[in-house]
């Protein structure tokens, strides 16, 4: 079987910053550690939450001299609409509208039902509303009310002064959830309504996000290398919001100084 570090230093893909399609590992000469993801949808949750903590943790990755690449189900088109949402730089994303990383790297594919009468979008959405509810997607219940109910294991999300606008709740100051259960870690109702921030972008930018629902149950992994190409750490999802082996603390894998996700909160 292909070592991953073999298969993806062969594999080509439509870079989102240009248009080309260029070796995945383009620009990887110099680093002390190579962080690459493979994402589901672009426009799936996972992928969006994900990207908020590299945004978070993006001064100390650059300051400990890690190198991101990502590539995602999409086009061209969707890749902008994610970068320009998450501030994931452009030059390192790439896109694969079928999915084909992921076959090659024996990933989940998520719940594959195979419901008579229906289109693969159809089946896909079907399986992706089981896998919602537990179907065929490890722990994913258990972080969905994670979202909801807090995590003193977790860092506090938003900074007391941030205001966080959903588009469907009024918008709320990083302060509010102290009300719920404090600060210094994550509180109630906070990653909650940052997924609910997600979903709504999502949705009210479906087609951007989403050109091809087929692929909408497909999982992701995250491989870490060393500078001698030795992986250091793999991550296989098992489901819906388990892109992580530590969700309340997702990046802590790559073992950065500070533990705390936010430099501005008060």
């Amino acid at each position: 079987m292909m070592k991953v570090i073999d298969c993806l230093k062969e594999t080509q893909a439509l870079r989102v910053s240009d248009g080309n399609t260029v070796p995945i590992l383009t620009n990887c000469q110099s680093y002390s550690r190579l962080l690459v993801i493979i994402w589901p949808q672009l426009g799936d949750f996972d992928t969006l939450e994900y990207a908020w903590w590299l945004n978070q943790k993006s001064s100390d990755i650059a300051a400990h001299n890690i190198i991101v690449k990502a590539i995602g189900i999409g086009n061209r088109e969707s890749g902008l609409k994610f970068c320009d949402y998450t501030q994931f730089p452009q030059e390192n994303l790439f896109v694969d509208p079928d999915g084909n990383i992921h076959k090659k790297l024996g990933l989940y594919q998520g719940l594959s039902w195979n419901i008579p009468g229906l289109n693969d979008s159809q089946k896909a959405w079907v399986n992706l509303m089981l896998m919602c509810a537990g179907i065929g997607s490890q722990g994913t219940l258990k972080e969905v009310l994670r979202g909801y109910t807090g995590d003193k294991k977790a860092p506090q999300l938003i900074a007391d002064k941030e205001v966080v606008d959903t588009n469907i709740l009024p918008p709320l100051k990083g302060s509010f959830f102290n009300l719920a259960g404090g600060k210094g870690h994550q509180r109630p109702f906070e990653l909650a309504t940052l997924r609910l921030r997600n979903m709504t972008e999502v949705l009210s930018n479906w087609k951007t996000y989403v050109p091809n629902a087929a692929y909408l149950t497909q999982r992701g992994a995250t491989f870490l290398f060393d500078q001698q190409d030795n992986l250091l750490y793999e991550h296989r999802d098992p489901g819906i919001l388990g892109f992580a082996e530590n969700m309340s603390n997702p990046l802590s894998f790559l073992s950065l100084d500070s533990e705390q996700v936010l430099t501005n909160q008060t």
